[in-house]
């Protein structure tokens, strides 16, 4: 989602005739785009803010401006203005249209301006994208959640829920298959809910429906599905349309009812596991991948292990693994028995241990496959191999030409490692 939005940004600086550079020294514009899910990204805007001092006292007319979800708090702003008093411009995550207006309003009074919205039922779609791919492009559907698990900052940084109109959605996907763009990810908070908030009836899997019909759309991906949402009609419709990529990221969070319960995440262990039955009976070869907080307030060695046992059962294809961070504002940060930092840690390499050989076992099954890629890019580390991803969300690494870019290639899967595999053109 953050990464979306800086395209955006990066559109509307474009039309304002800004052009990029990688050098901050050349900059007369710097934007920092901010995430507040986890502490260690706030402390990092900080820590850059301060290094801008000395190249804000060489270069007065440089303007730096700060947005996302960091904005949205209070607190945070206050803490911005008080010690970082460079920074010119302060935005949120719902006013990014009003970029050019703000920069405007900057340069003709010198003053630092600050503009957030609380919360915007107001969507506004004349803003285009500089998309960071030519062939694979982020699509939001929705903005916002109306979950409030007991951990998430989201809702209060980017409000409640609404989703976009279909009619919206269905004309920018058709002119990015226009531009030949192979493949789609849809974007929300809770993509399952979408089309509660509209005035009629209308489904995510209906939408699912309609994306499918567009000629030149190759792949469709979305993220991110809430379990107590996702209904048999998005299981029939992921099974039967063949552009929707049989990969599920489904976050669990927890393995037990009693964490479960103190997430607000309104599901049990037993039924998410009801669900991975359905999906798996559904789409066989489907890969699914979870998100688990370890050390969450009040949880217990029992507790844990109940986690463990859940990911021994499901047998994951990956996992984004976090250690509870508090985030201040939530629910959770309130909360009695917090977990001290050691434990945290200790239970984190248990679960990476119990789930690294999993992986490795579920990427096996590829070997002496011939898998369908849509090649990605040049290898960060060697120049002469190509990265790309299957229908699965599996990494692929393999030798080709850099034309090769954008395109759907046949690989045949030779080595298997427990994040990637390796192959050769077929």
């Amino acid at each position: 989602m953050n990464e979306h939005d800086s395209e955006k940004i990066s559109w509307l600086l474009e039309n304002m005739g800004y052009v990029w550079t990688d050098q901050k020294e050349e900059s007369d514009l710097i934007i920092y785009n901010t995430c507040l899910v986890r502490e260690s990204a706030e402390l990092k805007v900080y820590g850059q803010l301060g290094a801008l001092k000395e190249l804000k006292r060489q270069k007065p007319d440089l303007i730096i401006g700060v947005c996302g979800c960091m904005m949205q708090r209070e607190s945070i702003r206050n803490i911005i203005l008080s010690k970082h008093k460079h920074v010119d411009i302060i935005f949120g995550t719902n006013n990014i249209h009003k970029l050019p207006q703000l920069i405007n309003r900057y340069e003709q009074t010198g003053n630092t301006v600050v503009d957030i919205i609380e919360d915007s039922r107001e969507i506004v779609e004349d803003i285009d994208a500089n998309r960071m791919y030519a062939y694979k492009a982020f699509v939001n559907i929705m903005y916002g959640c109306n979950n409030f698990c007991t951990y998430c900052i989201v809702p209060y940084t980017r409000g409640r829920e609404k989703s976009r109109e279909p009619k919206n959605i269905i004309k920018e996907i058709q002119q990015l298959a226009k531009k030949g763009y192979k493949e789609v990810t849809l974007l929300g908070q809770n993509v399952n809910s979408y089309g509660k908030t509209l005035n009629y009836d209308y489904s995510f899997a209906k939408l699912l429906e309609e994306i499918n019909k567009i000629n030149g759309i190759e792949r469709i991906r979305f993220m991110t599905s809430h379990p107590k949402d996702l209904s048999d009609e998005l299981i029939e419709a992921m099974a039967s349309l063949d552009k929707v990529c049989e990969h599920l990221h489904l976050p669990v969070q927890s393995g037990s009812n009693k964490i479960l319960k103190a997430m607000n995440r309104k599901y049990t262990r037993e039924e998410y596991l009801l669900l991975i039955d359905k999906i798996r009976e559904a789409i066989p070869n489907i890969s699914i991948s979870t998100d688990i907080i370890v050390g969450f307030p009040g949880e217990t060695e029992e507790d844990f292990e109940d986690t463990l046992e859940l990911v021994k059962q499901v047998r994951y294809d990956s996992a984004f693994t976090f250690l509870y961070s508090i985030r201040e504002g939530t629910v959770a940060a309130n909360m009695p028995n917090q977990v001290p930092d050691e434990i945290k840690h200790e239970r984190f390499q248990k679960l990476l241990d119990i789930m690294y050989p999993i992986f490795y076992e579920k990427n096996l099954k590829y070997k002496d496959k011939v898998v369908e890629v849509l090649v990605e890019e040049v290898s960060k580390n060697d120049p002469n191999m190509l990265t790309g991803r299957t229908r699965t969300g599996k990494l692929v690494h393999f030798k080709g030409n850099k034309e090769l870019i954008g395109k759907l290639v046949n690989v045949k899967i030779n080595k298997v490692k427990t994040f990637t595999l390796e192959g050769f053109l077929v």
